[in-house]
């Protein structure tokens, strides 16, 4: 629908002028219709403008899409197992399977220490704490070329779509985080000594940074993979290398070579995996300052992602 001052600045030799000068000498009733029409304009609720500054977030129009923010998040936690026999109840039988594997493998067959950690609650935690850094990271990814469809038919904030993936994902740890809970309450009743140190306070933060991490990380691949489909392949590879340079089936005292222990300290996910493990395993080692070089790397990369996701944005439905 076109506003009322397009009509007036080409009104002098448009067609449309021509066509209501016209009607207006043979009918009356056109032409008062036509008069209203100009003193009515259009109010219009939304005005769809694209984005002058590749760091700009519109907080109140994300607030405004509460709702669909929601449906999506339900939407994908309800189809994650859909039309399957045990439906949520591989929320539970995947990380048991793989804890299994873990102290069946790592720890029976290669005997790898825990650090006088129960290997059940050590590997747990681990494949807690990672899969939920790589399902976000996986999905965040995927965000233009999986809803492009959805995206090309709907007007809502793209910047939507990574959060949704985050807190669909955070659904999926919190169940899993509740049978550690089981797991570590069960330890304690039977007498096992286990450390909790007030550290744990952090744990939020330290779950909100990894989710921010993989928000960024995400938001980048995303941008890309909407040319170069050869990155989506590439970031699979990467994710199953990446889990074997971070402290998730080892413990990082297990690692006495100093540039070997210095390099995966560089690894921004090492020192948020050693601060979880630490509060609530007593294992690990806390340090300020390697968390304060993951929360610097992670603001670079929220920053560094952000801009290049809002400048594909614009244009992506071209080349998706």
């Amino acid at each position: 629908m076109l506003r009322w001052k397009i009509y007036q600045q080409k009104r002098q030799n448009g067609l449309f002028y021509r066509f209501y000068l016209h009607m207006s000498k043979k009918s009356s009733t056109f032409a008062r219709i036509f008069e209203n029409m100009q003193q009515n304009k259009e109010q219009w609720d939304l005005t769809i403008t694209p984005k002058d500054r590749l760091l700009a977030v519109d907080w109140k129009e994300i607030w405004r899409y509460r709702d669909m923010f929601v449906l999506f998040v339900e939407r994908n936690f309800r189809t994650a197992y859909k039309q399957t026999i045990l439906g949520p109840l591989w929320f539970i039988i995947t990380p048991v399977l793989s804890v299994i594997v873990y102290v069946t493998v790592f720890g029976g067959i290669a005997n790898i220490p825990t650090d006088g950690v129960p290997p059940i609650l050590f590997y747990l935690l681990g494949i807690s704490v990672w899969g939920y850094f790589s399902s976000c990271l996986s999905a965040t990814s995927n965000s233009f070329v999986s809803n492009a469809d959805i995206f090309g038919k709907v007007y809502f904030p793209r910047i939507i779509m990574p959060l949704v993936a985050v807190t669909t994902n955070l659904l999926s740890f919190a169940i899993q985080l509740a049978i550690f809970a089981v797991f570590y309450i069960y330890y304690v009743a039977t007498g096992t000594e286990l450390v909790i140190h007030w550290q744990i306070v952090l744990f939020p933060l330290l779950i909100l940074l990894l989710a921010f991490m993989s928000v960024g990380f995400g938001m980048i691949f995303s941008s890309l993979t909407t040319k170069y489909r050869d990155l989506q392949i590439m970031l699979a590879k990467i994710i199953s290398l990446w889990v074997y340079i971070t402290p998730v089936i080892y413990p990082l005292s297990m690692v006495t070579n100093p540039k070997l222990h210095l390099a995966m300290s560089l690894n921004p996910v090492t020192p948020v995996m050693e601060a979880i493990k630490y509060s609530l395993l007593g294992a690990g080692e806390f340090s300020w300052l390697w968390l304060g070089y993951s929360a610097l790397f992670t603001l670079i990369l929220l920053i560094f992602g952000l801009m290049l996701f809002n400048k594909v944005q614009k244009s992506f439905m071209d080349t998706v």
